[in-house]
């Protein structure tokens, strides 16, 4: 399944080096408020060293990791909601987003100003929120606007609609983002074909200098402070050293820059994995001759669901599937070691696929 994160953040706050860091595609940072009119869209392998431990038993042709699409969203500026900077472009691109990724500035540098004239990663957070907020509100308004003409018209289910829109209502005007409305899981329905820009989970991302890159600093305290009891993701990445790393080509050059640096993983890696996390996801794996490849899967999925992520005719036509977990893959060393052991499954339709399954599928079209 295909799978994307917008990069989202007021300008100047390293959004774009996050994004190179990631990304296979390389995008321009400028010093200069406004300087972008687009959203530049990149590809990014999912680190997995599952894939390349497979692939030294099977020694496919290929390995093929799972991808997720990562948008960096031009800068936002007080007043986008109404139009200022980018305005409502920006706004829409990140309505089709899965998950949002907020770099909030959380280091000084005399040479790159700050739309707002100073550093404070708290009160640029408010003004993001506030923002996709504002946008929200009206998306909201209008739905009820609708569902009051059908209340009229005796539709009994938009009774239940009008209600529940008024809590986000009441919430988001009291500047609450839709995450975090007091409603029923089995009532964010109504919510569900507007695409709220607060309703969508958020990973934040402190973007520190180099000497903060390992205990973070005052700023990085300040935000952490400041979302005590939220469930959410803080994560501390110096981008600018993440992005000199990501230009080393040699894995090995890779490695020595961030033992160095103190690190033991690029912070790029930490931010994937909460992606998946945040996201509700897994991967599995299918393996052959041809290729390995991890597929990406939202966690509860049946045989027949992870059949259809590969191809929609496997999963109308789905017969079984056959199961080795990759612990036991890696202890008996081939398929037939692991048929060997008892440990080689047959499932059906209802089987749910775990995380690290390797999976090859029956199906008759």
């Amino acid at each position: 399944m295909a799978l994307n994160c917008g990069i989202i953040g007021l300008t100047n706050t390293g959004k774009t080096t996050i994004f190179n860091c990631i990304s296979n595609t390389k995008a321009e940072a400028t010093s200069f408020a406004f300087s972008a009119t687009k959203s530049n869209i990149g590809m990014c392998e999912v680190p997995d060293k599952r894939l390349l431990e497979i692939d030294k038993l099977i020694k496919s042709v290929k390995v093929v990791p799972a991808t997720v699409e990562i948008v960096d969203v031009p800068g936002l500026a007080k007043g986008a909601s109404h139009g200022e900077g980018v305005g409502n472009k920006f706004l829409a691109d990140i309505q089709q987003m899965d998950a949002l990724i907020h770099v909030l500035r959380c280091f000084d540098d005399p040479n790159l100003a700050h739309v707002e004239g100073s550093i404070d990663p708290v009160r640029d957070r408010e003004i993001v929120d506030l923002e996709l907020q504002v946008r929200d509100l009206d998306l909201i308004t209008r739905k009820m606007h609708r569902s009051e003409k059908l209340m009229k018209a005796n539709d009994k289910d938009a009774k239940k609609a009008f209600e529940v829109l008024q809590v986000y209502q009441q919430h988001m005007e009291n500047f609450g983002n839709a995450r975090t409305a007091p409603v029923a899981e089995e009532d964010r329905k109504y919510i569900s074909e507007l695409q709220l820009l607060t309703a969508k989970p958020v990973i934040y991302v402190c973007n520190v200098d180099e000497a903060s890159a390992i205990s973070g600093n005052k700023y990085t305290e300040k935000v952490i402070r400041s979302m005590e009891g939220e469930q959410t993701e803080i994560l501390i990445i110096a981008g600018k050293l993440e992005a000199e790393i990501a230009e080393l080509e040699d894995q090995n050059d890779r490695e020595v820059f961030l033992a160095d640096a103190g690190l033991t993983e690029p912070g790029v890696d930490k931010l994937l994995m909460a992606a998946y996390r945040i996201l509700n996801l897994q991967s599995f794996f299918t393996a052959g001759p041809k290729e390995v490849k991890a597929w990406t899967i939202h966690k509860g999925m049946t045989g027949p669901q992870a059949a259809g992520v590969i191809h929609s005719d496997i999963e109308r036509g789905y017969i079984r599937a056959e199961v080795m977990k990759y612990n036991d893959f890696m202890q008996y060393k081939s398929e037939q070691g692991v048929k060997d052991a008892g440990k080689f499954k047959i499932e059906g339709k209802t089987y749910v696929v775990e995380d690290g399954d390797i999976l090859h599928f029956r199906f008759n079209v």
